[in-house]
Parts: structure tokens; sequence; C-alpha cells
């Protein structure tokens, strides 16, 4: 007997609709918001992930030598193929570009509660607008690709940080590149990490200034505000370069928060430098978004997240371009929707349930099938000849809001009954005003009137 493999999931058709009423919700968010939806192969070269992450990926991939020789890898993520889409027509394409995708990856790692081997996402990115503008403009649509399900400021936050203030920071204690980065690894672990570890990973970049450094950090992450912010960066300005480069950034905070309030979505939105991304490419406003328990802490993994990756495009070997961009996985979302109730029960039903006679009434019913199917009107019947009796069992189950009778009497004068299965009303009607008297039923509940006779 065969086995799924672990990590992957069937969708049997209840599941399948539950996944696509996701994908639509997300889809039309994306699209209200003005993004353009993109698809890339599944496939990519190897190094195509290696150049973003380094060899060290390659223990996350499901990777393989091709027929042709060549090294490739499943996608695990869309952002640098989406990268190199981009890049290899960025002089031509007009800007700012917002595309979205729904997408699914493959990372072979442990599976484990919300994380599989393969998952979908939803990825939204701006490219060509290096303004916090952008960066409100995709953080509204991450926003509403979770409200749009109806959970509120109550149930989920958008934790929002900053890279380049991080950086400027640890600048100004003599740490710049990759010590910067190894620096910013450890604090991106420090929820993850007791104290005593954390200094420990701290200690080959500050020594036994350690404790003193661990405890601005500290105080780094109960800023909550644009002017808490202010007053602790400034003051740790060594020089006036420093200085001004801080008051440029804090400008554009400013910028950022005004207009997210602007549309309302004050409310969601908290400022926690505690939010850094693991990955090296980020290089501005990161944020990440966490649901909230009932008394407003965070809990579980997070939903989504996102922020500026500015040097991606040129990393890949094409010009230099400003981006922004999040990823939102269906695993963890389906899980916080169910969760909050926010997911309906999916039921797949048929508008009509036509009920056929054997020999003309069987023919003159499939003629009627045939054109409701055309006119887009979701149709069943029985595929085999069964009883009337059963038939209208069928019908019943069927959940469909009516059904069309055919037998030998109808037949004969090419007519058809048509029955509410809601309210047990039954009315004839000629066969060849079937899909016009149904539309008008479905569309605007008119119902069918007797035929003349």
């Amino acid at each position: 007997m065969h086995e799924r493999l672990p990590g992957f999931r069937d969708f049997y058709p209840e599941d399948c609709a539950k996944r696509n009423f996701l994908f639509r919700v997300w889809s039309d968010a994306a699209r209200c918001h003005g993004f353009h939806e993109y698809d890339i192969p599944t496939l990519e070269p190897l190094n195509l992930f290696t150049e973003k992450s380094g060899p060290e990926i390659v223990s996350q991939l499901f990777n393989f030598t091709d027929k042709g020789g060549r090294e490739v890898a499943l996608r695990p993520e869309l952002t640098p193929s989406l990268a190199r889409m981009v890049g290899a027509k960025v002089a031509s394409l007009p800007k700012p570009l917002k595309w979205f995708n729904i997408a699914e990856n493959f990372r072979y790692e442990k599976p484990q509660e919300g994380r599989l081997r393969s998952h979908y996402q939803l990825n939204c990115d701006i490219f060509g607008e290096p303004g916090p503008g952008a960066d409100a403009e995709l953080i509204a649509t991450a926003i509403a690709s979770i409200r749009s399900f109806g959970p509120t400021e109550k149930d989920f936050v958008v934790r929002l940080s900053d890279r380049t203030l991080w950086m400027l920071f640890l600048a100004s204690l003599g740490h710049e590149g990759e010590a910067a980065l190894g620096v910013l690894g450890v604090i991106d672990k420090l929820e993850r990490l007791p104290r005593e570890q954390a200094l420990e990973r701290l200690t080959p970049y500050f020594g036994d200034a350690r404790e003193d450094f661990f405890a601005q950090v500290e105080t780094i992450l109960s800023l909550r505000d644009a002017p808490s912010l202010a007053t602790f960066f400034l003051g740790h300005a060594p020089n006036a370069d420093l200085r001004a480069k801080i008051e440029g950034r804090l400008a554009e905070w400013t910028t950022l928060l005004e207009n997210l309030r602007a549309m309302g979505l004050g409310p969601f939105i908290r400022v926690d430098l505690g939010i850094v991304r693991g990955l090296a490419y980020y290089t501005g406003f990161v944020f990440e978004i966490f649901k909230l328990d009932a008394d407003g802490t965070l809990s579980g993994r997070a939903l989504a997240g996102g922020g500026r990756y500015d040097h991606l495009i040129g990393k890949l070997g094409f010009p230099e371009t400003p981006a922004v961009g999040f990823g939102m996985g269906d695993v963890t979302m389906t899980q916080f929707l169910e969760e909050r109730g926010c997911l309906p029960k999916m039921i797949e039903k048929p508008d009509v349930f036509v009920v056929l006679g054997g020999g003309e009434a069987r023919t003159l019913g499939l003629a009627a099938v045939g054109a409701l199917r055309s006119a887009g009107i979701r149709t069943e019947y029985p595929l085999r000849e069964v009883g009337f009796g059963k038939q209208f069992r069928l019908a019943g189950q069927s959940g469909a809001r009516l059904a069309l009778i055919v037998g030998e009497n109808e037949a004969a004068r090419h007519q058809i009954r048509v029955k509410d299965l809601t309210s047990g009303g039954e009315v004839g009607i000629f066969a060849s005003h079937a899909v016009e008297a149904i539309r008008a039923f479905l569309d605007e509940g008119i119902p069918p009137t007797d035929s003349p006779s």
C-alpha cells in the first residue's frame, strides 16, 4: 500500500475548496491594491538560490542533476526567480512594478507544526520605488490579505522594524559589513534564545562589553514609537555624519507611519525592532505579522513577513533596482483563520439537478443539461437510468436549489417541470425557455411562470 510522502498534503474536494477560497481572497486583495499577477517555473538552476542564500541552502532544497547535466532545484521560494524575471527586462518595464503570485514552494526540511516540505505562498512585490511610500503600500496589502477574511486589529499585528537603523547603530559601535550581519543574526534569534546563550554568541563581537551591548539591545526592543526611536538613536550618534544619516532615516519612519495611519491602519502597526529577518539580503524596513491572543500577547509562528531587498537584483548581475516584498504561507494562515472561525464551510453544490425519465424524456433532459451548462449554470443529473424516487433523493442530497423534471408527459409536450427544492413549489415551462427562466431565478430570484397553453 502506497503512502503520501512526509511533509506533503492531499487535498480532498472540501480541502481543495478551502484552499481555493484562500487563494481567491488573496488574489482579490492584491488586485484591489493594484498588483498584477505573474508566474514562474517550478524548476530553476541551483545557482540561482545559492547566489542569494549561500551554498548552505542546498541542504534545504529538493535538488538534482537533470538529464542535460544541469544542476537544478525545485523552487524553495519565489523571490530569486522574480528578481531574475524583473532583472532581465528591468530597463523596459514601467515603474513602479506591482506584481503578485500564489505558488507552491518546496523545502527539504523536517516537517513540524506550521511548516511542511510543500506549501503555497502569496507573494507581493514592488519594484522601482525606493521611498517609504512603497513600504506603506506593501504593508497595507499584507494587512488586507488577512483582514479580508474577517480578522481585526484584535486578532493580528504587524511588527515593524528597520535594518537600516540597526546597521547605523552597529556602525556607531564599530561593527559594519559581515560583523554587523553576524550581530543581527543573534538579535534575530533573541526571542528563542536563553539570555546566557545570547551573550555567548555576542562574545566574538563585543568581548567583555557584551553585557553593556545586551542592555542597549533590551532598551531598543522596548521602543514603541517614532519619538522614542529618535531619542535613543540620536542620543547614540557619535558624530555629525552618523547623526545626519539617522535623522534622514527617522524622517522616512515618520512618512511611513503617517501613510499607514492615513489609510486607517495605525491600530495594526507595532513598532518593534526585535524583528530583523534572518536573510542577509534585507536592506531597510522589515516586518512580520503575528496573531494575537485574547490578552493581546503574540502567539505562534509569523503569519507573514517581508521587507526591503534593494540589492538582490544587482547581486544577480542586473542593474540595481529598489524592491520591497512580502510572503504569506497557506499552512499557518489556514490554521489561524480556522482558529478565529473565519473560514466558511465549503460546500460544492450544483444550481440545478435534472431528473430524467427514459427514452425521449432522457434525450430532451440531456439537451437541457447541455444548454444549462453552456450558460454557466452548474448542473448535475444521474449518469445512468434509475427510478424517479431515487433521483429525487439524489436531488435533495446534492444541495441544488432547483430540480428540473423531464418525464414522458413533459417530453410529449416539450416541457420541463421546475421544482424549487427549498419551498417545494413547482411549475411547468417550455424546454426552449429553460435557460432564460433558470438564469432569472438564480440571479434575481424571479420564479419561473407557467407555460402558455
